[in-house]
């Protein structure tokens, strides 16, 4: 087991930065997940790791070793592929066992190893089909097998549950997470989806345009954006940003945006009037209270809940919950109220900090 270390890396393409200075300490048996859209660069750290792209400067250390020159299979890691890249013309046993057959394990230890990989697994009843008599789950545990039989210090996951339907990631989720538990080991996830890396991971470092734009357990990530990205890319619904002007008075900071008027808490010092944003999340919207008014624009019924989204007065849009309980129709104007002590206070653009500490 050991941890991994990014130190100023910087990958370049044909005058294309993809990652940008990237520095990244990821601790010994933990689960990180690298998150963003596509093109964000995350993929390209993945590979970075594996050895199967070089950095243009800077140093990646798995363990005590600097790995930037040495090839795959010289990094002590093993990679799980989106595709699975399984053998179809070989059985499950002979794909899990082939890299154990490189290394010139005997076949003695080759068939214990992969009887050990394929209990833990539950792949053990499967050994003797081929790849195509195999589901997609299936498939996937048999990659995962692959690299397990290897006891690399490293396992790096690149979006291999994307294939998958929605109800067989939920369990696939469980399994790794499960799987992570029992061997203790580090493993870098790579994933375009939220869920994924809230639900399994340690920390969460989420990536624009090649740069981390905050590295934190997915509690904090979500209670705590570090910025307006991050907040517009965590949670389901995203959370509400609305562009306005801040100003501080005797009676402290006001937001003052479309349709709204809002006190909000002290902000901190590098904070400065003029325009920002507020965020918040739809939790944090209640209706049929306080004396902000606005109608109801849209609303889907998910069964346990409502999703409302109700169009301001000055032209914004400003999403909610509710109970399944509490009816609201398409065209009703409300009052609602926002949870002031909940609201984020955001500078300008995309990458614009966060000025204030949410209690």
């Amino acid at each position: 087991m050991a941890g991994v270390v990014f130190s100023r890396v910087r990958k370049e393409f044909s005058g294309f930065t993809a990652v940008q200075g990237l520095d990244l300490t990821i601790e010994e048996g933990e689960f990180v997940s690298l998150l963003g859209p596509s093109g964000c660069g995350k993929t390209t750290t993945l590979r970075m790791l594996a050895g199967l792209e070089f950095p243009t400067s800077g140093d990646i250390r798995i363990g005590d070793r600097v790995v930037n020159d040495l090839a795959p299979g010289e990094r002590d890691i093993a990679m799980v592929f989106q595709s699975y890249a399984l053998y179809p013309h070989m059985t499950v046993g002979r794909n899990m066992e082939y890299p154990l057959k490189k290394r010139g394990l005997s076949k003695t230890e080759r068939k214990a190893k992969v009887a050990k990989a394929a209990e833990m697994l539950q792949l053990t009843e499967l050994l003797d089909r081929k790849p195509r008599q195999l589901s997609g789950g299936q498939q996937q545990r048999v990659a995962l097998g692959r690299a397990l039989v290897r006891d690399p210090q490293v396992f790096l996951l690149d979006e291999p549950l994307s294939n998958l339907d929605a109800k067989l990631r939920s369990y696939m989720r469980a399994e790794l997470v499960e799987l992570h538990a029992r061997l203790g080991r580090t493993m870098v996830y790579v994933t375009h989806d939220q869920l994924e890396a809230m639900t399994m991971s340690s920390r969460i470092a989420i990536m624009l345009a090649g740069e981390l734009q905050q590295f934190a357990p997915p509690q904090e990530v979500y209670r705590a954006p570090a910025n307006r990205f991050v907040a517009s890319f965590i949670g389901t619904p995203s959370m509400n940003l609305l562009d306005g002007q801040i100003s501080c008075g005797d009676a402290g900071w006001q937001f003052t945006g479309p349709g709204l008027s809002l006190p909000v808490p002290a902000l901190n010092d590098d904070a400065e009037q003029g325009a920002a944003c507020l965020g918040v999340r739809p939790e944090h919207v209640h209706f049929g209270e306080g004396d902000l008014k606005a109608r109801v624009q849209l609303v889907e019924q998910t069964g346990h809940e409502n999703i409302v989204v109700l169009d301001l007065a000055g032209g914004g849009r400003l999403t909610g919950r509710t109970p399944s309980s509490q009816l609201l129709h398409m065209g009703d104007d409300i009052n609602y109220r926002i949870d002031s002590t909940q609201a984020h206070i955001f500078g300008p653009g995309d990458t614009g900090p966060r000025w204030n500490a949410v209690s």
